[in-house]
């Protein structure tokens, strides 16, 4: 039986925050049961024996449906370039990183800052070009992540330095056009503004500069004055640098053991206290037949 839109959304809105947080913070998801039931995943002789078998399911579904979202592409970063090149010990990964006046929908955070901004089947290219305007100023590396109708117009319409990738199969990114490592590009003005404040005081700190004893209302100011005179090259580095202990994952590498795969990027994405990591794990092994009537 093919899928109808409301299938498809409803696939989509499963691997939503708001069901990963309800499942983290409940222990159930009255808005898990209603969207698998409006998915009518079940109804297509899926197995599905627990909550999380059911994810993975209809994770498998949507990646095949002609409709993949960007769920389906930051799942393919994640398992392809986090956890196939890298690891939790050595890298670290961003979601809705701000840059300037966008945020890159995916960071990995390893040697150097790369951003991928994915366009999906769903996507325009309308923005592209202000978005890789505002990604160059912070990382010194950046890929777009296209579905195959888009490559030839992306390699076409881009700088040559940026990137271009596309998902092939079901879960496999291919390298159309490799990125151009370039730190010293990177404005480190714009870099401030992406940054926390005990961040950017950190960064300042690693490079003698002292930070004034002003009011809250004033130190903005006058860290981002500092931050202008600082080498790009420089601050870039000491931003991967940072980054990587403050956003550190590594605490997440128990959880995401315990989790179906369709789950990771979730898991390494949507901020949950430690305090809920078990309580999302039983969840994803309640029985299916149980977790219909969260409803």
């Amino acid at each position: 039986m093919p899928l109808t839109a409301t299938n498809v959304s409803a696939l989509s809105r499963l691997f939503s925050s708001s069901v990963f947080r309800q499942l983290a913070e409940k222990g159930y998801s009255p808005l898990f049961a209603r969207l698998l039931r409006d998915s009518e995943l079940l109804d297509q002789h899926v197995e599905a024996d627990t909550v999380g078998s059911a994810f993975d399911a209809a994770f498998s579904v949507l990646r095949k449906s002609g409709q993949r979202d960007e769920y389906v592409y930051r799942a393919a970063l994640t398992h392809n370039i986090l956890l196939g090149r890298h690891s939790l010990n050595t890298a670290s990964l961003l979601t809705e990183f701000r840059a300037g006046s966008c945020k890159a929908d995916v960071v990995i955070l390893n040697g150097t800052a790369s951003a991928y901004e994915i366009k999906s089947e769903r996507d325009s290219l309308s923005r592209l070009e202000n978005q890789l305007l505002n990604y160059r100023k912070v990382f010194a590396k950046v890929y777009v992540v296209v579905a195959d109708s888009f490559v030839s117009q992306v390699i076409d319409n881009t700088p040559e330095d940026v990137g271009v990738m596309s998902l092939v199969r079901w879960d496999r990114i291919q390298t159309i056009r490799e990125a151009i490592d370039r730190p010293e590009c990177v404005c480190p003005e714009t870099i401030f503004s992406s940054l926390r404040q005990a961040e950017a005081s950190e960064i300042l700190t690693a490079f003698g500069v002292e930070i004034p004893d002003l009011p809250n209302t004033k130190l903005h100011a006058a860290l981002r004055e500092r931050f202008a005179g600082l080498d790009p090259t420089a601050v870039h580095y000491e931003m991967v640098r940072t980054l990587k202990r403050t956003r550190n994952l590594a605490p997440l590498k128990s959880l995401i053991s315990e989790l179906p795969h369709s789950l990771h990027p979730a898991a390494l994405s949507i901020q949950l206290r430690r305090t809920d990591h078990q309580r999302l794990v039983r969840a994803v092994q309640t029985p299916i037949s149980e977790a219909r009537d969260w409803a």
